[in-house]
């Protein structure tokens, strides 16, 4: 008699995470259907309060989604026509599909080809080189904590300060994380993160959060997510977008803050193993030193294109999902070509042809993680 195969790994599994958190996100969402305040209702609020202590920063500002997170950030900043805006050519497109959507133009960044953070280095030279041709005004550079691990932000703060320079933290994939013992939240003038479901910390929907050390920001931030409103709501000061937090998203996400420290020392716990069984077989995620890293994704890296794909087809064989995480930098996105002024950025589209990311949430059972090192192992 043949044996049933295994179901697959899940590359994602929100119902586990459900079933665990189910009577107290029942006690949340009840709450909010009593109330009926489904549009910045208390629970709003309160989140806002409860990020901000997790984080250490003095305001959070919750918002619709993490793109909109970008978007007020530089809305709040004036940043349009004729800016210059710095940004790693490896990551997802929000951060460089804003810039556009404001008039300013995206100049990428190549990558550490290890960390797969920006490349500092690289970064003073494009700052510089844009600031010599004299055609843009240097005015921003977002730093992203690509996968779950910080930028070198104390290196970007540096150059940033010198060259007069807004810094955006895009924390989409790392709220959690920590950098020489301290959250991510407060490295830059602004923080934007997302609160997409397969995050580390998601929600149901789209959701996102800016967190600020200025009070003025903060303010800001508030009218802007609001159609620019002033004290009142039909007191329009500025334009603005409609950029909220729904209260149902907010209540969720209070409920999987009680269970959020938990889960990344489960998340942390998944990449020691995988570090442990596959390091002599590819090429693990280096670490940012002096760091902890939020694990949303474990990328390893293949020699080439046809040892990933061969990879890839064997893992799915086994019942062991992947991603590509990215399959194109955003410099060679046809969306972004025209705005991209040349400069090669090799480690970024070396990256795109050999990485591919495994499983790592914290539900995976310990006969899944050990089920997804042995087919890595196998397929060699």
């Amino acid at each position: 008699m043949n044996s049933v195969p295994p179901a697959p790994v899940a590359f994602l599994d929100l119902k586990a995470q459900q079933a665990r958190i189910s009577t107290e996100l029942r006690r949340r969402l009840e709450a909010v259907l009593g109330h009926c305040q489904f549009v910045l209702g208390p629970e709003v609020a309160e989140l806002e309060a409860a990020l901000a202590a997790f984080c250490g920063a003095t305001h959070c500002v919750t918002v619709s989604s993490g793109t909109d997170a970008l978007q007020i950030a530089m809305m709040a900043e004036g940043i349009g026509r004729g800016d210059a805006v710095f940004l790693p050519a490896f990551t997802y497109t929000s951060t460089a599909e804003v810039p556009l959507l404001l008039g300013a133009t995206p100049v990428f960044v190549d990558v550490d080809p290890r960390t797969f953070q920006i490349d500092v280095a690289h970064l003073a030279a494009r700052v510089a080189e844009v600031r010599a041709a004299g055609v843009l005004r240097p005015r921003a550079v977002i730093g992203v904590d690509l996968f779950g691990q910080p930028a070198d932000w104390p290196a970007i703060a540096e150059i940033a300060a010198r060259d007069e320079l807004f810094t955006l933290d895009d924390c989409a994939q790392s709220f959690g994380a920590r950098l020489h013992g301290s959250c991510l939240g407060t490295v830059a003038d602004a923080t934007a993160t997302s609160f997409f479901p397969s995050k580390p910390l998601g929600a149901y929907g789209d959701g996102g959060a800016l967190f600020t050390e200025s009070a003025d920001r903060a303010a800001l931030f508030r009218s802007l997510r609001t159609h620019g409103e002033g004290t009142t709501r039909y007191e329009v000061l500025r334009i603005g977008m409609n950029g909220r937090m729904d209260t149902l998203q907010a209540a969720i996400l209070l409920a999987k803050l009680s269970v959020f420290e938990d889960e990344l020392a489960t998340r942390s716990r998944i990449a020691a193993i995988y570090d442990r069984r596959l390091g002599n077989a590819v090429t693990i995620p280096a670490r940012v030193p002096d760091s902890e890293s939020a694990w949303a994704i474990y990328a390893i890296l293949l020699p080439d294109e046809a040892s990933r794909d061969r990879m890839q087809a064997g893992l799915r064989a086994s019942g062991v999902p992947t991603a590509i995480y990215y399959p194109r930098p955003l410099h060679q996105q046809p969306a972004y070509r025209d705005a991209h002024d040349g400069t090669a950025l090799p480690v970024s589209e070396d990256l795109s042809r050999r990485i591919l990311a495994l499983p790592i949430h914290p539900d995976l059972t310990d006969e899944d993680v050990e089920r997804v090192c042995d087919a890595v192992l196998a397929v060699g």
